[in-house]
């Protein structure tokens, strides 16, 4: 495993993390089994949500800890809170403060190392985020703070009022949902891919120290699901098999490696519940992408260069 320096943080994170929002619905043991295997093979880091499996996900993941409380010194561990699910988004400092609380009962922690605001909350009032995030942190239940799914306006907003760093922007990316670099690279033209959807987001966060983090990596869309051997991207897929044959890696490690080829350090969050699917997400820190397989890859998945 290889590993990134978060910015504006002493934390040493894995390339790859695991995203365990599927987890809810696997035993005590399968989600022990495939914690055991991540720590092996050197993910350190563990993304959650409250609403993961409407807290089964965490309390799971607390039932792993709870066997083995030796492995809480080897993991980063980040959840979000937010989404009050099919009502609201809810950044008001009760809500923030509630959801963290109960975030640490149901993972049997004394505190969360990276707390993310999930999505953002029309009525926000970043002050009172502030507030809720400085009593947070002083009373030693969160380290670090960020954001999910934030315009870069959003971001600036909240940071004018919290008193810590905001570390972190999760969002979505893959080859084929590849937003946040298409307007960049379409920069100034008339095509649909020069429609800013996104207000210059990566870009922000790589001038601002803020680390990126790709959540649904391997997804072509809600409806699609994942783009591996989908027929609905066969040149894709024909150009990923062709470089895993070259790489002597699957598919997947390929798709992965694309995003870890993007020079702002970006971590994905692979959301697998098999040991064997982890193990090819992990191949990809052993693929080094050249320029023109990156490019290629991203053509091959329907774009075009202007």
């Amino acid at each position: 495993m290889e590993y990134y320096q978060i910015p504006q943080t002493n934390l040493s994170v894995s390339k790859i993390s695991l995203g365990c929002m599927r987890i809810a619905n696997k035993t005590i043991d399968e989600v022990d089994a495939l914690v055991t295997a991540c720590l092996e093979y050197g993910i350190n880091f563990f993304d959650h949500a409250d609403i993961y499996g409407k807290g089964q996900s965490e309390q799971l993941f607390g039932e792993v800890l709870k066997r083995h409380p030796e492995y809480r010194n080897k993991m980063i561990i980040q959840t979000k809170c937010g989404i009050v699910s099919g009502c609201r988004y809810d950044f008001s400092k009760e809500h923030i403060i509630q959801s963290v609380n109960e975030s640490l009962n149901r993972l049997h922690v004394d505190s969360i190392d990276i707390l993310l605001l999930h999505r953002p909350d029309a009525l926000c009032d970043p002050m009172e985020v502030g507030q809720a995030f400085k009593e947070l942190y002083e009373a030693g239940k969160v380290r670090y703070f960020g954001v999910s799914n934030h315009t870069p306006y959003q971001i600036k907003l909240l940071q004018k009022y919290c008193p810590y760093p905001i570390i972190i922007n999760q969002l979505q990316l893959s080859i084929v949902h590849s937003n946040i670099i298409d307007a960049g690279i379409h920069m100034n033209m008339k095509e649909p891919l020069a429609f800013d959807t996104d207000m210059g987001i990566l870009d922000y966060c790589r001038y601002n120290d803020i680390m990126i983090q790709a959540w649904s990596p391997l997804q072509a869309s809600w409806t699609e699901g994942s783009f591996i051997d989908h027929p609905n991207y066969e040149p894709l897929n024909q150009l990923l098999n062709q470089l895993a044959c070259e790489y002597k890696v699957s598919k997947t490690a390929i798709a992965i490696a694309w995003i870890l080829r993007h020079p702002a350090h970006i971590q994905p969050i692979v959301g697998t519940t098999s040991i064997a699917h982890l193990k090819e997400c992990i191949d990809a820190i052993k693929v080094h992408l050249t320029s023109q397989q990156w490019y290629d890859l991203y053509k091959a998945s329907g774009k075009t260069l202007p």
